[in-house]
Formats: structure tokens, sequence, C-alpha cells
């Protein structure tokens, strides 16, 4: 799949000399890049090694995507997004396990959850600049952590929240186990899809442009009428709802919420994903939470020193492929 890097300025559809052909398939396939995408994930769970898998894969670049709205496009780092997925995830679990309400409901309310701590997070976070942003996030963050923790009534405590189960789905006479991996990455894929089709009309959008103007230049920005605070605090609203999305989706996926899903160190995972696929660009997060996802999983294998080789993957990228897996390939591909 091939699209616009929202780094890379405007498009060309030729070099000089260059094959047109080559250059009509790259606006084409950049024009149907929702369609394209979903038919990848539609195909993923046959690529990976088991379908549970493929589940993690899609719930992860999910939330990497959301992330990468406001790192990517907006230019804004947030080490505090744990929050926004966790909150999500406890959001709808807690509806399900300790009041027996349906996933259909609890899945839209972990949404609004994670929405509602977006606002009060972005509220704070996006008056402030770079480093301080991001300290700003974290220190946040790291708040909704203990709050949690601490409410062991609630949400579990250290042992995180468990019961969060779904009972099997009835679809026009059709019964769907979520207990089946594969029925359960098919069911979860609509909303993913439903998510990437928003995301690409919100960077198609007017305010997809202007997000992409302070990013590069927010003083001009400003120059030129825009409200910026307010733009930023819209574009981490949004990131808190996709976020939030994946999270619920994580619960009913495992069945039970870790406290983990809100420690800081899910924070870094969703950096690292989004700096693996590639920041800024409309498939990226995928392709860096796949990546992650499958070392995680052949690595542990061999050795219970799995980051260490991430780690260094990491840092050789960096290095060599600063634009990512799938930057770097629109890159070389773009005619």
């Amino acid at each position: 799949m091939v699209e616009r890097s929202a780094t890379a300025g405007p498009p060309a559809r030729t070099r000089p000399g260059g094959p047109a052909a080559i250059g009509a398939a790259y606006d084409f396939v950049d024009r149907h890049r929702v369609a394209i995408a979903i038919l990848f994930l539609i195909v993923l769970p046959w690529l990976t090694p088991y379908k549970a898998l493929a589940v993690n894969i899609l719930i992860y670049g999910l939330f990497a995507m959301g992330f990468n709205l406001i790192y990517g496009y907006a230019g804004m780092l947030s080490f505090g997004h744990a929050a926004l997925f966790g909150l999500g995830a406890y959001g709808c679990g807690i509806p399900i396990a300790k009041f027996g309400i349906p996933w259909f409901l609890a899945l839209p309310t972990g949404v609004a959850v994670a929405g509602l701590a977006a606002v009060a997070i972005g509220w704070f976070a996006t008056r402030s600049r770079g480093i301080y942003f991001a300290m700003v996030t974290l220190a946040l963050s790291q708040v909704v952590y203990y709050i949690v923790f601490q409410m062991v009534w609630l949400t579990g405590g250290e042992d995180g929240l468990r019961g969060v189960s779904v009972p099997a789905l009835d679809i026009f006479g059709l019964e769907l186990s979520l207990l089946d991996p594969t029925a359960k990455y098919y069911l979860i894929l609509i909303a993913v899809a439903l998510a990437l089709w928003l995301f690409s009309r919100i960077l198609q959008s007017p305010f997809g442009a202007v997000l992409e103007a302070i990013r590069e230049n927010e003083k001009r920005a400003a120059a030129c009428g825009y409200d910026v605070n307010r733009t930023r605090w819209a574009a981490f609203i949004l990131s808190g709802l996709f976020s939030g999305l994946a999270g619920a989706l994580y619960a009913i996926h495992l069945s039970i919420v870790p406290i983990e899903t809100l420690h800081y160190f899910t924070s870094a995972e969703v950096l690292m994903m989004t700096l693996l696929g590639g920041m800024g660009t409309f498939f990226g997060p995928f392709v860096g939470a796949l990546v992650y996802i499958l070392l995680q999983d052949v690595v542990t294998v061999v050795t219970v020193h799995w980051q260490l080789v991430v780690g260094i993957l990491f840092v050789v990228l960096i290095l060599f492929f600063p634009r990512g897996i799938w930057g770097s390939l629109l890159h070389w591909l773009r005619p």
C-alpha cells in the first residue's frame, strides 16, 4: 500500500523522466488507501503465526494510529497516552464486569471515558510546548495510574479487572463466539475499519491541513488566524477517542484489564510502534505494531531479554531509517 506521507511535502506525480505509470499507480493507491489498508488487515490473520497475535496487532495498530494523530500530524509528543488507552479499557470493562451492562453499550462508554479524560488532560497539556508538553502528559498519566491503582473495590487494583466476559453474539442467526480468535479478529476489524475511514476523513479535512500547518510552523499558523491552542486541544481529544476505542477493544479481547495498560511503559510502546512504522504516515502505525509485536513474540521464544533485541533494532532503525519502515518505503517508491 502506498500513500502520501505527512512529512513528504507537496506531491509530485512523476520525477523528470520517470515513468508516468508509477505516478498514476501511486496516486490511485493513495486515493484508495482506506480500502487497501482494510484489505491487508483482512488477510493479516493468515500471515501471522496464530490468530490471537493478529488481534493484538490490530488493536495496538489502532492505538498507534490515534497516537500518530497528535505526534505525526500535529507534532506533539505525548508520554501519557497510556492513560487514555487504559481508561478506555477500564471504562468498557467495569460496566461489563461489575454491572452486567451489554458489550455494545460498554464499548462506547469506554470511548467516552477516554474522551473525557482527553478533554481534561489535553486542556492542561496543550498550554505547554515541547518537552514541557511531554512531561505534563506523563505526570497526569501517572496521576490516573495511581488513582485507578488505589480503587481496588472497583478496578481490582494491582490484580487488574477480571470478569470482562462477552457472551456469544447472534448475528442474523449465526452464532459467533469471542472465544474463537478468528471470529473475534473480524468482529474487531469492523470497528477498526470504521476508525480508519474516520481517521482518513480527518486528515483530508481542512482541520487536518491546519494540524500539519501548526506542526510545520505554529507562529505562521497563528498569524493566519487559526486558534492554535484550541486546534491542538481538539486534536488531543480526537486522539484520545481513538486510543480509548483501542483500549475498550483490548478489554473485550483479553476479558481482563491489567493495571499495566495504564503504566508509562505502555506509552513508550506506542511511541516505539509509531516510530518503527513511520510517524506522519497513514498506515505506518499498523506496520510498526506488526513488527514490534511479531519481534516480541518470536524473540521471547529464544530469550527473556527480548527488550534488548527490540531496543537494538529500534536504535538501528532510528539511525539509518529515521522515517521508519513504512515511511522509508514510501520515500523510496515515491515517483
